[in-house]
């Protein structure tokens, strides 16, 4: 099938496509602002340049977009060069899982949201998700135990206690394999 658009047309498209303050991430840094945590936004010195460094806890986030970071199962790759495609992206899920090993090498505690647990129907529970692994990050670095929180089943908008915590907070999870699929 090829591209409704011509060659040029795609390419001012794909031109204007944000690496920096997208929509997922305003939600997020919005979210954390009102609730009182400070952060740092795109750390050039830290590996892969996280979305949020918060120092004081001892994490970064990375908000991902589904469709450049290969998120498995929203992954719809276009038909028209598609090689190209899955080879960018193949390329850009190594890079990442590279750049999560370094930082959690230097002791940060990684957290990856993805673009689609901020729509509406999931946002609650995934920001509370967030503040859940922020504040077991923080009790981490004082050498307490993050379980005195709370169990992340008592998380706002959560259906089933029994399933993942949808938010990839490295070593615990695997890369690519967080979200459980509505």
């Amino acid at each position: 099938m090829a591209d409704k658009m011509t060659k040029e047309q795609r390419s001012k498209c794909m031109s204007r496509i944000r690496g920096k303050d997208t929509g997922p991430e305003m939600i997020v840094r919005r979210w954390l602002w009102q609730r009182g945590y400070r952060y740092r936004k795109h750390e050039k010195r830290l590996p892969g340049t996280p979305d949020i460094v918060m120092r004081k806890y001892g994490i970064v986030i990375f908000i991902h977009g589904c469709f450049w970071h290969g998120h498995e199962g929203h992954l719809h790759l276009p038909q028209t060069n598609a090689d190209f495609w899955r080879t960018k992206i193949e390329r850009n899920k190594a890079r990442d899982a590279r750049q999560k090993e370094e930082l959690l090498a230097m002791g940060w505690s990684v957290l990856t949201v993805w673009e689609c647990q901020l729509k509406p129907s999931r946002r609650e529970h995934t920001l509370a998700t967030i503040e859940y692994h922020i504040n077991a990050s923080y009790l981490r670095l004082k050498g307490q135990r993050p379980a005195a929180l709370f169990s992340p089943g008592d998380l706002p908008g959560r259906q089933d206690a029994d399933q993942d915590i949808p938010v990839a907070a490295e070593p615990e999870a695997a890369y690519g394999s967080n979200v459980d699929d509505e």
